[in-house]
């Protein structure tokens, strides 16, 4: 069976060694779609010889549509998508292998999600609802695409006539995790926290428009939006999340994520007032 990696990068040159040092070695293909990085992202993906297929296209908001991409490029039977930040363990691997090999597969799974560690100023993220943060990444290729309407968003079956769901079977779970070093300066972490909020803000304007066309009802959605964003949902996050689930057992990195976590909400609440209705 034919294994391929996928990645959508846009100025990932400190960071694109942990996917494809983990990978290029016992994958077949890399398909990497670079949303024109201004960095030597490309130049170094190239460095690791022929199996890696650089795409270039422009950069989105969503970045979704340049993984989607990265996909429908692709040829292998299975495909592994990771983001340039992301690292395969040994363990991780031998598992990937073992069902690319067709050693090992559960039973009409077609998809399979994998746990996955999250670095944070120094040390990952265990607990306060961060690990095992379960994502699709490892599927039969035709199988899955992503919607691309949210930033968050996770790979979803195709509903075509040979893969179509039929039962909750389509998905396994894999047992050793992958490795993300997101956020290993907290300059990194404060750029992605403000582009993520206002993503966010956009998405939530934009079904408000479609759902509230009169006006007075818009603004009384807004007030009541903004309301909850800066006085309630900010309190019940940090609650939820650093004591409910343990996040306090992560020392003080774990005191910063999840007040920040708690703090997009007002963010978010910033970038919606200052949106104009269209």
């Amino acid at each position: 069976m034919k294994l391929s990696v996928c990645l959508a990068t846009f100025n990932e040159a400190k960071n694109i060694h942990y996917a494809l040092d983990s990978t290029i070695n016992w994958v077949d293909e890399v398909i990497i779609v670079d949303g024109g990085s201004t960095d030597n992202t490309v130049a170094l993906a190239k460095t690791y010889g022929a199996k890696v297929n650089v795409i270039t296209t422009t950069n989105p908001p969503i970045f979704h549509i340049n993984k989607q991409k990265a996909i429908e490029a692709a040829t292998g039977d299975w495909i592994l998508q990771l983001d340039a930040d992301e690292e395969v363990t040994d363990n991780l691997r031998a598992e990937i292998e073992r069902i690319a090999n067709s050693e090992w597969q559960i039973a009409d799974a077609i998809a399979y999600q994998i746990p996955r560690r999250n670095y944070f100023l120094g040390r990952f993220l265990m607990k306060g609802g961060v690990y095992p943060d379960y994502t699709i990444r490892l599927y039969k290729r035709g199988t899955m695409y992503f919607p691309c309407k949210d930033v968050h968003e996770n790979v979803i079956p195709v509903q075509s006539t040979e893969y179509k769901v039929q039962s909750e079977g389509w998905l396994g779970t894999l047992e050793n995790p992958m490795n993300h070093y997101s956020d290993p300066t907290f300059a990194r972490y404060w750029h992605r926290w403000k582009r993520y909020c206002a993503i966010e803000a956009s998405r939530v304007e934009e079904n408000a428009l479609r759902l509230y066309k009169d006006t007075r009802k818009y603004l009384a959605w807004k007030i009541v939006f903004i309301f909850k964003c800066i006085f309630i949902l900010p309190i019940y996050w940090f609650f939820l999340s650093y004591f409910r689930h343990k996040g306090f057992m992560d020392g003080w990195q774990g005191f910063v994520f999840h007040f920040m976590s708690a703090l997009r909400w007002w963010g978010i609440a910033i970038a919606v007032w200052r949106q104009k209705r269209k």
